[in-house]
């Protein structure tokens, strides 16, 4: 198989690492934006290929594979690639699966690119699109439908760290589309003896599993930094999990999925790993920083800060109850203090626990 990358942040540099090392030998390439990034990460001009490359920025310690090609994303390549896929799809070299690993914000634009393209596309990204005129919150498949309703296209989700991927760690993902193609093109993408691909036609749960949990990790931060124990954070953990189900259903997921890798399993490891950026986001507003200095420190995207009001704000337009996100939210706008949004949390009224309720 043929797989391009467009983006070559960590976790698409990790997945583009992994497929170029698949044993079924896929031809990978990695498009990055930055000029000076793609030619830091092009082999050593002496030719040795046992000189490692590496992607500084976002993995400096990963060595890249020999066969992994690095190329220059412009708007008018990736426009002329696109008419080209769509002109000779059985071209010489005809392209499998288009991944788009860049941040939710700039996914709209990208789609929009790829809307004439022949191939599966997936996106990585995890979150709601802010609220612009098209839209009020848009999960990625609801971009899709606006600008590239022709795409086949879904996710691949679930619990993963990008170093750990790219260093081989074992990991298991969901491929989630309403195509079953593009589920079955993904696995067989992606699914390795260090990779476990799950295919799952419920892309709303997916996507609302992997938004919702970057904000309850930044609340989960934000416990673990005040000390509040571990009671405490799995209290928090379980009740984010009701929250994070509620509002799936409202929007038309299946219950079982937020029990599977890309809900339960994605929000517990966002929620409690160290190498969550979201959970750092959380600790370090507990230890008194701003948001600002939080954002700043941490180098890269942490899609929860972003995503918070628009999940908050998708709740409420279905009438669902997210006291967590909310918290989250006044914290992050500046609305309340640590330790207030904690005592808020814990002075709600008492009511019988339901699977769902809030």
């Amino acid at each position: 198989m043929k797989i391009v990358f467009l983006g070559a942040g960590a976790w698409g540099t990790a997945l583009a690492i992994s497929a170029a090392r698949h044993p079924a030998g896929h031809t990978v390439e990695l498009w990055a934006r930055d000029a000076a990034q793609v030619a830091a990460m092009q082999p050593s001009p002496s030719g040795d290929p046992g000189v490692p490359r590496f992607n500084q920025r976002y993995l400096p310690k990963l060595p890249l594979p020999p066969s992994l090609v690095v190329r220059q994303w412009t708007d008018t390549g990736l426009a002329q690639w696109v008419q080209a896929s769509a002109t000779h799809p059985q071209g010489p070299e005809p392209v499998d699966v288009c991944v788009v690993a860049t941040p939710t914000a700039a996914l709209r634009a990208t789609l929009q690119a790829l809307a004439g393209a022949r191939m599966p596309v997936a996106w990585l990204c995890k979150g709601f699109e802010a609220s612009t005129a098209a839209g009020q919150g848009l999960m990625p498949h609801e971009v899709q439908a606006q600008v590239a309703p022709q795409l086949m296209a879904g996710a691949l989700s679930g619990p993963s760290f990008a170093q750990e991927v790219a260093a081989g760690q074992p990991t298991a993902l969901v491929a989630a589309s309403a195509h079953p193609a593009v589920r079955e093109a993904l696995v067989r993408a992606f699914h390795s003896p260090t990779l476990r691909v799950y295919a799952n036609d419920d892309l709303v749960g997916v996507e609302v599993g992997g938004a919702v949990k970057n904000v309850l990790a930044v609340a989960t931060g934000l416990c673990d930094g005040l000390q509040l124990g571990l009671n405490a954070r799995a209290a928090l953990i379980t009740r984010g999990l009701a929250e994070m189900t509620r509002l799936g259903l409202a929007l038309g997921a299946r219950a079982d999925t937020f029990m599977g890798l890309s809900g339960l399993g994605d929000l517990v490891l966002t929620a409690t790993g160290d190498l969550s950026r979201n959970r750092r986001v959380g600790l370090s507003l507990a230890s008194g920083q701003t948001l600002a200095q939080a954002v700043a420190s941490l180098g890269h995207v942490a899609e929860g800060v972003y995503s918070a009001r628009t999940v908050l704000a998708r709740a409420r337009q279905v009438g669902v109850d997210m006291p967590i996100v909310q918290a989250v939210v006044d914290l992050l706008d500046g609305r309340t203090r640590p330790p207030q949004a904690v005592a808020a949390l814990m002075g709600r009224e008492a009511k019988a626990e339901l699977a769902t309720g809030a």
